[in-house]
């Protein structure tokens, strides 16, 4: 009989810690803060404002044609996965790499349209400099190609940008990065499991 529990427990362990080598980054992100804006114009200190929650996080800008809208559905997609599976406590947070379009309402905007619940999503903005040096810290790059004035005087260009999606648990750890427009659903859906238990 004891052999029969540390051969069950010893398998516990095993399968715990296999679960959590899923899980390869352990970068403390509450080391440094930013002060940011959400699409409400409020200020938000990051990482504060998701202490104390799992967070999925996407890096983005609003004029994207393809990588950011399939990132941010891939996103969306998570959310309804774990709503329906009545995981309802993981925060969403989209942080655009494009402070000089992406306003908070243009963001604002980018969420409604795309039917996100705000309770849940937060989009972030700042000031460049602050917003570059975050971007740094994600190991995230985004570099404006060509630029030209559209007909009102408007600036436009497209930018190359790292596709990325991050995981993040309730006390500000990077714990996984994952290709943002391609992501595999249920292996982020599988971490996010992996930590709460």
């Amino acid at each position: 009989m004891k052999k029969l529990i540390l051969i069950t427990l010893s398998v516990t362990l095993l399968l715990s810690l296999s679960c959590k080598d899923n899980l390869p980054l352990d970068k403390d992100l509450t080391k440094k803060s930013y002060t940011l804006i959400n699409q409400d114009s409020v200020e938000v200190i990051f990482p504060e404002n998701i202490i104390g929650h799992i967070t999925v996080m996407g890096f983005i800008y609003t004029h994207c044609p393809d990588i950011c809208p399939m990132t941010t559905h891939n996103m969306y997609l998570v959310q309804k996965q774990l709503n329906e599976e009545g995981i309802d406590n993981v925060k969403f947070v989209a942080i655009s790499f494009d402070p000089d379009r992406d306003s908070p309402e243009v963001l604002k905007k980018f969420g409604e349209i795309r039917d996100l619940d705000f309770n849940s999503w937060t989009f972030l903005t700042g000031q460049k400099n602050t917003v570059d040096e975050m971007m740094k810290r994600f190991d995230v790059k985004a570099i404006k190609t060509d630029k030209s004035i559209d007909e009102e005087g408007n600036p436009e260009y497209s930018m190359m940008h790292t596709d990325r999606i991050s995981l993040i648990d309730e006390n500000g750890i990077l714990r996984k990065n994952y290709k943002g427009s391609t992501l595999n659903l249920e292996e982020l859906i599988n971490d996010i499991k992996t930590l709460q238990d």
